[in-house]
């Protein structure tokens, strides 16, 4: 399912993420948007499967939104308050869950929305029995960038590398994103058939190499795209597991 978050408290944005990357690892992530403008504009080009929304914006009530665009998909406000169940309820809101909200009313409103939309028992993202389980591979990253928390998909990724007690991701695009997690974190996350530890500094995803060529003292080079700016080497010991692992990519 296709997920879009409205709400423009940067805690209550990452507590939504967390119950979503806890109990349905699966659902994507559209977007995060902390006003009634940024919504609408995105909702009329856009359609979510579900979505998560406060009432309280940046720059008024999210009621404002049902009335400049047709929002056909599931909607769950999340509020602190509980003057606006009647207006949620108007406008036809599937559910009303107050703040802090706890796990198993999370769970239990996101499977009446998935049980709304026809996702059958065999079709849902975790199991009661794994519900609590750490997913297998991480499927989007998020950044802080100011007031605002950027989500990135895993396949927009072309790699990560460390400098100077930093790490950085790097999207296909050529952007870069300073991330809290140390490499050795992420690499534990990631699907370790998209992504390989070529050294200590360097964690390349498949589509970012660009040429593999031989280098001094049995080792490899290679160019990455976009091109990182040190020299990504193959240590002599990596060479043979590195090469297994394209060739079973």
């Amino acid at each position: 399912m296709k997920v879009l978050i409205i709400e423009d408290e940067i805690p209550a944005q990452q507590i939504l993420l967390r119950l979503l990357g806890r109990y349905f690892p699966d659902f994507t992530i559209m977007g995060i948007l902390d006003s009634v403008d940024t919504a609408v504009n995105f909702l009329k080009h856009q359609t979510p499967d579900l979505i998560f929304m406060d009432v309280e914006l940046s720059d008024g009530r999210s009621f404002e939104i049902f009335r400049q665009v047709d929002i056909t998909c599931p909607v769950i406000v999340t509020t602190a308050y509980t003057d606006y169940a009647l207006d949620a309820f108007r406008n036809k809101c599937i559910d009303y869950l107050m703040k802090p909200i706890e796990d198993e009313a999370f769970r239990e409103s996101v499977n009446r929305c998935m049980q709304l939309c026809g996702v059958t028992a065999a079709q849902k993202t975790a199991p009661d029995v794994t519900a609590y389980a750490k997913p297998v591979h991480k499927h989007h990253f998020t950044i802080k960038l100011g007031s605002q928390i950027l989500v990135i998909d895993v396949n927009d990724i072309a790699y990560f590398y460390s400098n100077e007690k930093s790490t950085w991701l790097v999207t296909r695009d050529g952007k870069q994103y300073m991330t809290d997690d140390s490499l050795t974190a992420i690499e534990n996350e990631v699907d370790p058939a998209k992504f390989y530890k070529i050294s200590r500094k360097c964690l390349v995803g498949l589509s970012s190499i660009y040429t593999i060529s031989k280098y001094f003292n049995s080792r490899l080079k290679v160019t990455l795209s976009p091109k990182n700016i040190e020299p990504v080497i193959v240590p002599r010991d990596r060479v043979q597991s590195f090469m297994e692992w394209l060739e079973g990519a």
